[in-house]
């Protein structure tokens, strides 16, 4: 029996060598025994012993090699979905760099898959992965080899000169698989999948482990990038990893160092153009002088984490200014991560009460993408929310695809309509057709509308005649301090000093 024991650890190998070597020693020990003990024995015994001996051996190697195999093969192989798992794509790409073979690796990531086990339960969720996985060794035949790396990540690789286009072509073919429901029990279950690509020509040192963190790189620019795509690795995704990450230490320095304020821009009644709510805005305003857009940094704290802290901090210095402000509504921006976390209900909760803030004139402002990514939590943590009082308004309208039944269940209070279908509207009818019946759909729903990025008369007489409630937009007022919000206030005639700022501002 040839045995190549190469491909074992020394650990699986000492399964088979150590009961060998143990019964080699009691067999030795028996025959020490017997000759020391002068009594004659049989030949024929002694041979039988022997014989005895080499096919109990024989067959305990054999056994054990076998066993050894088996549980080297269980190491390799995925138990749910029996694809090769994370450890054997890494020792095949590693067999495949000592030979110097071109090679291609997709890391193909699901999209959805935590809410299909929140909504169905782990049962669903593996009967989705082991469908997928099926999905998978089809799509890839004998052309490629699929792996699971675990949770809802699989990899495909392929070897040979052509391997980086050919592979694509496959990962291509399955985004088309996935744009489809696929049957779990009487279920249709809608799941994506972002792509993540790389490749060596073998020449070049590339080793698994930077392969796959590669692969792993350009599957998350497919992800922000809108998912459901295919994206090949380029040295600059490391370059802007390398500035994300010095951004976030200088976000981190600028959280400690108060660094961040709290700027204010009024909301207009449409009719009597009075103040009559505010929204908070964050600026961060560093030492040097320069400051740094919400749109820039806003993507680096969700990412990081740091969102929360930043979230928290706009919350509880808007509501300690604002309370000085009698009757007026504070709108506050969350941000898709505070709504997935479960305890910022409560730390909402411990806002409004260290603060002393009135809850129903507090409205927290939400953007549709909040909400698809995580349904099931945002409506728990909106209930929970709206047991204190607190508004929800919906952000950006008329740049997703908020539907009606998307309206209906989540019970927004207000909604905003993007400056984009407002500016439109003035110059394309179906856009106006569309923001009129927004309106109408917002008012049937009991919804307030709120027409934002108002900057010329003729777009605010636009949305006035259009139905909204409140104007927001530079044409009124721009972010201000909250000194300057107080001032405002508290000037005699809030109504002329609005317009008076209106006529400023077009003259110059």
């Amino acid at each position: 029996m040839q045995v190549s024991w190469r491909k074992f650890g020394s650990a699986p190998r000492m399964l088979v060598v150590a009961p060998l070597a143990g019964l080699t020693a009691i067999f030795v020990a028996v025959m020490a025994v017997i000759a020391a003990s002068g009594t004659t024995t049989s030949p024929t015994l002694i041979v039988a012993g022997l014989l005895s001996y080499l096919v109990v051996a024989a067959l305990l190697g054999w056994f054990g090699v076998n066993i050894v195999s088996q549980l080297e093969k269980l190491g390799l192989t995925d138990s749910l979905s029996t694809l090769p798992n994370r450890r054997a794509l890494q020792a095949e790409i590693r067999k495949l760099k000592e030979n110097k073979t071109a090679l291609a690796v997709a890391l193909i990531d699901l999209d959805g898959f935590k809410m299909v086990n929140d909504l169905y339960g782990h049962a669903v969720g593996d009967a989705l992965i082991k469908s997928i996985s099926e999905t998978l060794r089809e799509v890839c035949g004998k052309e490629a080899k699929c792996f699971r790396l675990g949770g809802d990540e699989f990899a495909i690789y392929m070897a040979g000169p052509l391997a980086g286009t050919i592979l694509e072509g496959i990962c291509r073919k399955l985004l088309g698989r996935f744009g489809q429901p696929i049957a779990i029990d009487e279920r249709r279950i809608a799941i994506g999948a972002s792509v993540g690509l790389s490749e060596t020509d073998g020449k070049d040192g590339l080793g698994a482990s930077e392969l796959l963190r590669r692969a792993d790189v350009a599957m998350y620019v497919s992800k922000r990038g809108g998912k459901m795509r295919c994206t090949w690795f380029k040295g600059e995704f490391d370059r802007n990893i390398e500035a994300i990450r010095d951004m976030d230490e200088e976000l981190r320095r600028a959280l400690q160092e108060g660094e961040f304020v709290v700027r204010y821009q009024p909301l207009v009644d449409a009719k009597s153009r009075e103040i009559v709510a505010v929204e908070s805005l964050i600026r961060w305003e560093r030492p040097d002088g320069k400051q740094i857009s919400p749109t820039t940094f806003i993507p680096v704290a969700e990412e990081s984490g740091l969102i929360n802290a930043i979230g928290l901090f706009v919350l509880r210095q808007a509501c300690s200014d604002a309370i000085a402000w009698d009757g007026i509504k504070l709108s506050v921006n969350i941000s898709a991560a505070q709504l997935r976390n479960p305890e910022f209900p409560i730390q909402l909760g411990q806002i409004l009460e260290e603060t002393g803030f009135e809850p129903t004139l507090l409205e927290l402002e939400i953007t549709e993408t909040c909400l698809v990514l995580d349904p099931v939590i945002a409506e728990r943590s909106l209930d929970l929310i709206r047991g204190f009082g607190v508004n929800i308004a919906l952000d950006d309208f008329g740049t997703g695809y908020a539907s009606i039944g998307f309206l209906r269940q989540f019970r927004f209070e207000k909604l905003k309509l993007d400056r984009s279908l407002v500016v439109d509207s003035a110059e394309d009818e179906s856009m106006r057709a569309m923001m009129l019946s927004s309106i109408s759909m917002a008012q049937a729903l009991k919804m307030d509308v709120t027409a934002e990025g108002v900057e010329t008369e003729a777009q605010a007489d636009l949305v006035r005649s259009a139905g909204c409630d409140q104007i927001q937009g530079w044409l009124y007022f721009k972010a201000m301090p909250a000194e300057d919000v107080t001032r405002h206030l508290a000037a005699p005639d809030p109504l002329k000093k609005a317009a008076a700022i209106s006529i400023q501002r077009k003259v110059s």
